[in-house]
């Protein structure tokens, strides 16, 4: 009988388990642990804030190389196009590399997805043509600090969509950062006649560069950031492609894609791009923005080191307070993190 109990007893609790109704300890997910996840939240964000920060160096490495090209006697529509073309070419020989050398299965992107992206590449196309074209009217060291714009564009920006309000941390960082770029670029001694064209140009190229980060921050973000990358650079090329058709005058010099389109692509067009796109979905727009003025230091050191430009003791103090900015962005986040 107590055999006959027991095999009964075994049935019915093999049903219920069965049917979920007891959970298997083997399924009994384990909670995670507070600790950890804070751990894993601060890792991401500080994670996102070193691709920022990296992209945004490769950005500071391109602006000397541009200015080498242009005193050989290239023109925008050539710096541009070659950069873009190799661009596209680079991003697509990664993702076949991706897909059939390292036999990775990358999420397939929508219609949908694909013509938002496309369409959010345009600003990528006009960030260039605009800053390029708007240091052809401005000193370059004016046309940065307008550019650098993005900086408080960026906050306004996720104050708005995301109805992020900033934090007094991230506005004093944001002062900081200001009053950084125009010391670094040496505004505050420079007896500089503004030519309003260049000035337009330059505030275009911040708003579209700050459409740029926020596009990397909302669209599509499901998708690998490689894929992602490659549909917005596609986008921008339509729109440099455009630029190219109506302002070339001269016969083209396909020479540049020797010579200077390998290195405008690496430091324009394929690094940038994967870094944003793998940053600001971890670090938010509002960091993002901050951390990437980062740009301007590296800027100012390439061009000191290679272009043999002359930097002030006021110019170091400058590109100090921008690094002192951000790291109280982080030291704050670290902090906030900690206290969760």
């Amino acid at each position: 009988m107590n055999d006959i109990m027991q095999a009964w007893s075994n049935y019915l609790f093999y049903k219920l388990r069965r049917n979920n109704v007891i959970a298997s300890s083997k399924n009994q997910e384990k909670p995670i642990n507070k600790k950890k996840k804070k751990y894993m939240i601060k890792g991401k964000v500080l994670k996102g804030v070193l691709f920022v920060v990296l992209g945004a160096t490769s950005y500071g490495m391109l602006a000397t190389f541009v200015r080498m090209a242009y005193n050989e006697g290239y023109t925008t529509a050539e710096a541009t196009t070659s950069q873009f073309a190799i661009g596209i070419l680079g991003l697509l020989a990664i993702l076949l590399f991706k897909t059939k050398v390292k036999k990775q299965k990358l999420k397939k992107a929508t219609r949908k997805e694909m013509f938002s992206l496309l369409i959010a590449g345009l600003s990528t196309g006009m960030t260039s043509i605009f800053y390029y074209l708007a240091v052809r009217y401005i000193p370059v060291s004016i046309g940065i600090v307008l550019l650098m714009q993005t900086v408080w564009i960026g906050v306004i920006v996720e104050m708005i969509v995301d109805g992020k309000k900033p934090g007094i941390a991230k506005i004093v960082a944001v002062m900081i950062v200001l009053i950084g770029t125009l010391m670094a670029t040496n505004l505050i001694n420079a007896d500089v006649h503004l030519d309003w064209r260049g000035v337009l140009l330059g505030l275009l190229a911040a708003v579209s560069f700050t459409t740029t980060m926020f596009a990397s921050n909302k669209i599509a973000i499901r998708l690998a950031p490689i894929k992602r990358s490659l549909f917005m650079i596609i986008g921008g090329a339509f729109v440099v492609l455009v630029f190219g058709l109506f302002t070339q005058v001269d016969p083209y010099n396909f020479q540049i894609f020797l010579k200077w389109g390998f290195v405008l692509a690496l430091f324009g067009t394929i690094i940038p791009p994967i870094l944003m796109n793998l940053g600001f979905p971890l670090c938010g727009i509002g960091l993002g923005s901050i951390v990437s003025s980062a740009e301007l230091p590296v800027s100012v050191l390439m061009a000191y080191m290679f272009l043999h430009e002359r930097v002030t003791a006021i110019q170091w103090l400058g590109i100090l307070l921008i690094i002192l900015a951000i790291i109280i962005m982080n030291l704050r986040l670290k902090n906030k993190l900690a206290t969760k």
